[in-house]
């Protein structure tokens, strides 16, 4: 999948959960085999074209996310290639055994879209924010994670995913406006994280939405004299085990930035490749801290979960003086 300049601001300027609508009515041109399921969803996710013009392609499953994953199931063991999409946490979390069962377990290759993660619906309270689902599927074998910093990147993802010998879950993040990582073309490779700046003092891993929070923080610190490696992890399920190592044999600290919660998402994955690394950085994680807040919108969750610039430039800051 080639991205140009015009494909890049038109999918920034409309959201990924409208990008996956576009990249499927193209991708369904490359293959007459490709399945879209929804349970209630078409508008949300963009569908609605696609569910007009190819109609035969397209299966409404209602609010019913279980049979959502068994009927995709049964589409993908007759050689169908499957997409399934609605919210992240009723994609993940509301049917959790029959992604086990039917793609961990059976080997059912389905690609799930996990629309608005993280803690973008943070105004509808934590039943529509999605903290849990990079956990809960990442300890299901057999199932690929891939989390796109921007909406290039989430049509990236999409044509990768249809291509890959396993079940894949794309996990988008941030809101309708998403501000753009790449501005030009590059190489997008499942399981390869992307350096996207580098640095000698600190190395910070981000995914998602919050790729573009790290950069802010990188600039932030360039200007106090910190050097900063910042690296999309675009692939929490295989991590990319080579950066991780790599890294820690030339900066000071580590740091990990998700809207997920810190246990069992990308602060887990770096650590589990860490324990095995002698002498490796202390690893900072920021995400959310394991607890539900009340609810409230976007800016104000990630604030409060200290997900703000200033707040972790401030903990660099002083966890590098005690160094």
């Amino acid at each position: 999948m080639i991205l140009n300049e015009k494909l890049i601001k038109t999918y920034s300027s409309i959201g990924s959960r409208a990008t996956f609508g576009l990249v499927a009515l193209e991708l369904v041109k490359e293959n007459k085999k490709l399945m879209v399921l929804t349970a209630d969803v078409s508008t949300s996710a963009g569908l609605d074209r696609f569910r007009k013009t190819y109609p035969d392609n397209y299966v409404e499953i209602g609010i019913a996310e279980q049979n959502l994953i068994g009927v995709a199931s049964g589409l993908s063991s007759e050689g169908f290639n499957v997409f399934t999409t609605t919210f992240s946490p009723f994609q993940t979390l509301r049917c959790c055994e029959q992604i086990k069962v039917n793609l961990g377990y059976m080997k059912e290759k389905v690609v799930m879209v996990g629309l608005a993660s993280g803690l973008v619906l943070g105004s509808l309270g934590f039943t529509h924010c999605s903290i849990e689902d990079i956990g809960v599927l990442r300890s299901i074998p057999n199932i690929t994670i891939l989390s796109p910093a921007d909406c290039g990147e989430t049509a990236k993802c999409v044509y990768a995913a249809a291509n890959h010998h396993e079940s894949v879950y794309i996990r988008l993040t941030g809101g309708s406006n998403n501000p753009p990582i790449y501005n030009s073309d590059y190489k997008f490779e499942i399981g390869k994280a992307i350096k996207l700046r580098d640095g000698e003092d600190v190395t910070i891993y981000a995914t998602g939405n919050m790729v573009h929070k790290a950069l802010n923080v990188a600039s932030i610190l360039n200007d106090q004299k910190i050097s900063a490696s910042v690296i999309n992890v675009h692939t929490i399920k295989p991590i990319d085990v080579d950066i991780i190592n790599e890294e820690s044999k030339k900066t000071k600290l580590f740091l990990s930035i998700e809207e997920h919660n810190i246990i069992g998402g990308l602060s887990s994955s770096i650590s589990e490749v860490l324990s095995k690394t002698v002498g490796s950085p202390k690893l900072i994680s920021y995400g959310v801290n394991d607890y539900y807040e009340k609810g409230g919108d976007h800016s104000y969750l990630q604030k409060n979960y200290g997900l703000d610039e200033a707040n972790i430039v401030l903990e660099i800051s002083n966890e590098l003086k005690k160094i």
